[in-house]
């Protein structure tokens, strides 16, 4: 995880608005090399320990609803790069073509299975093969898909800067933002005008602030908040 040399930077990156988040994270160098270390260690040990809840939610999932078990999807990580995010199937098969990108409360889209394993967050478990192959890592803003990045002010494009997380503290705080647009005309507008913003605040403040102890106290909230 260690960061590309600023010359090397997509162009996108490369902005006076960017280089103030760069060089901070550029005095980390050793704690990012550390981070990527965690990620693969505990990455592998947890596909070991859960197979067997692998097995019994991939097996629950086809049972429900006709459909893949595993929903893929392109969305963006470090340097702006594409990739797809790997989730249990929570809503109904083509889901993407069927209403907005993002889900609000009390979505028909979602299955019967799929609103009792998201609700404690057993969908989010196959992104540890995302975080093995380094596309995610445990603790960093989350992957958007590309027509929000498109949308991203020059200063949150700062947080392309390190591979998207399965967690953050934004994630934390707005855990329940079904319900933040769930009466919205516009569920897409209301989500890039209004969340986004507001959650990119956290993300950049990740960045500055950013030290292994914050990590192990966010996957600390993140534990804490899903039981």
């Amino acid at each position: 995880m260690i960061l590309k040399k600023w010359d090397s930077l997509p162009d996108c990156l490369r902005t006076e608005e960017v280089r103030p988040y760069y060089d901070m994270l550029k005095k980390h160098t050793f704690s990012l090399i550390l981070k990527r270390c965690f990620d693969i260690i505990m990455s592998l040990l947890m596909l070991i320990i859960l197979s067997p809840v692998f097995l019994t939610l991939a097996i629950w999932i086809k049972i429900d609803s006709p459909g893949p078990v595993f929903f893929k999807q392109t969305r963006i990580t470090q340097y702006g790069r594409e990739f797809k995010i790997i989730k249990f199937r929570t809503m109904v098969n083509d889901a993407e073509n069927k209403g907005s990108s993002v889900t609000v409360l009390e979505d028909a889209r979602i299955t019967d299975v799929g609103r009792k394993i998201r609700h404690v967050r057993l969908d989010e478990i196959p992104q540890l093969v995302n975080i093995l192959f380094g596309d995610m890592t445990f603790v960093g803003t989350r992957p958007e898909v590309p027509k929000y990045v498109a949308s991203y002010t020059k200063e949150m494009m700062a947080t392309l800067l390190l591979p998207a997380g399965v967690t953050s503290e934004a994630s934390i705080e707005y855990r329940d933002e079904d319900d933040l647009i769930s009466d919205a005309k516009n569920p897409d507008e209301t989500y890039v005008k209004v969340v986004l913003p507001q959650k990119m605040n956290y993300n950049l403040d990740y960045i500055r602030f950013f030290s292994l102890k914050q990590e192990i106290k966010t996957l600390a909230r993140t534990v804490k908040t899903v039981f």
